[in-house]
Parts: C-alpha cells; structure tokens; sequence
C-alpha cells in the first residue's frame, strides 16, 4: 500500500467517524470486518493521531475559517483538511504534501470547487503556524 492509498484510507475511516459517535478502534473493527478494509500502519497512525489530536486540529482549523462558520464546509473537505492540519501540526511531512494530498482527496471526493476553498483554508493554517515558530 502507497502512501497515498494509506492516507485515503485514514481519510475515508475519518470520514466515516464524522457520523458516529463510535470510537476510533471501533471504527478499525467495523472498517476491517465489514467491509475488509485494509489500512496500513502509516494509514492507522494518520487516523488515531487525528483521533486523539481532534480538538487540537478543529481549534487550528476554526481559526483558519474566517468568516465562514465551520457547519458550512462540506465534510468530505473538513475531513481533509483535518488530516492536513494533523500532518502540518504533528509529522515532519513537508507542508506542500501535506497540502498537495489533502486537495487530490477533496477534489476525488468533492469537486474542483471545493478543493479552491480547501486550498485557501490550508494556505491560512499553515501562515498560522509558522506564526508561531
């Protein structure tokens, strides 16, 4: 399994996650048993450090939307651009990877339109952050 392919995998277990209240190694079972989904270790690890970093990742996502009120982003683009957010915030993966993969998954799984916005958020994320270094 490619990098990417673990990395959509995470984002498709995120995703799911998004519409329930179950747990992140309850969603591993179900995705593993139900469907057979297969998920590397990098892919487990993008998934359960966006998990266990959620609050963290929302908080520097949020502060990312200006004007625009979280509830109105699509969550196939919210969910990308948590994972981007986790990758800037937590993994040495360039910034323009981290970037570059989160807008190949919304524009697979939302749209060119949405991926400009997507592009703009992580744009403002990661000003964010290197303001803090």
């Amino acid at each position: 399994m490619t990098r990417r392919e673990a990395r959509e995998a995470a984002f498709l277990l995120l995703f799911e996650q998004s519409f329930k209240e179950d747990g992140a190694e309850e969603i591993l079972a179900l995705a593993a048993e139900a469907r057979e989904m297969k998920i590397s270790g990098f892919g487990k690890g993008l998934f359960m450090g966006v998990t266990e970093n959620l609050a963290a990742v929302d908080e520097k996502l949020d502060k990312a939307l200006i004007k625009w009120d979280s509830e109105r982003i699509s969550r196939v683009a919210r969910t990308a651009l948590r994972l981007c957010t986790y990758e800037m915030m937590y993994t040495e993966l360039d910034t323009e990877i981290a970037v570059n993969e989160a807008l190949e998954l919304v524009k697979k799984f939302d749209g060119e339109e949405s991926a400009a916005f997507a592009n703009g958020v992580a744009g403002g994320i990661d000003k964010a952050l290197k303001g803090e270094e």
